[in-house]
């Protein structure tokens, strides 16, 4: 499975972008994709995950402001995100699991990974 980030870019804060993340697969039945993000220096962080039937969740650092969504039918995923802060500033990733069966909440990251979008939260 190729997966690759796209949606990028610099934005004030307050801002909004809309990340995507296209698949070289049908992701209908992949129980579990989503969001990471790494600032330099530090570990990779979830963001929000979604699984097959359009269950979410997020971090909380990120909860109200973010929304993660798939497209089945095109065999993409997104990240809305808005009133994007200084700290949002980071390099995100999408992550696919096509074997998770575990709880939303508890997910630590699938086996395949796209290269890395940088969103830069700058005013």
């Amino acid at each position: 499975v190729q997966l690759q980030a796209s949606g990028g870019g610099v934005v004030q804060p307050g801002g909004s972008l809309r990340l995507s993340c296209t698949t070289s697969m049908s992701i209908f039945s992949i129980p579990a994709m989503a969001w990471y993000r790494q600032v330099p220096g530090k570990e990779r962080e979830l963001v929000a995950v979604i699984s097959k039937y359009d269950s979410t969740h997020y971090a909380d650092s990120v909860k109200g402001r973010f929304t993660i969504s798939r497209d089945n039918a095109k065999n993409m995923m997104y990240l809305q995100m808005n009133s994007l802060k200084l700290e949002d500033t980071a390099v995100y990733y999408c992550n696919a699991d096509p074997t998770y069966r575990g709880a939303l909440g508890d997910y630590g990251g699938g086996r395949y990974w796209g290269q890395g979008t940088l969103v830069t939260v700058s005013s």
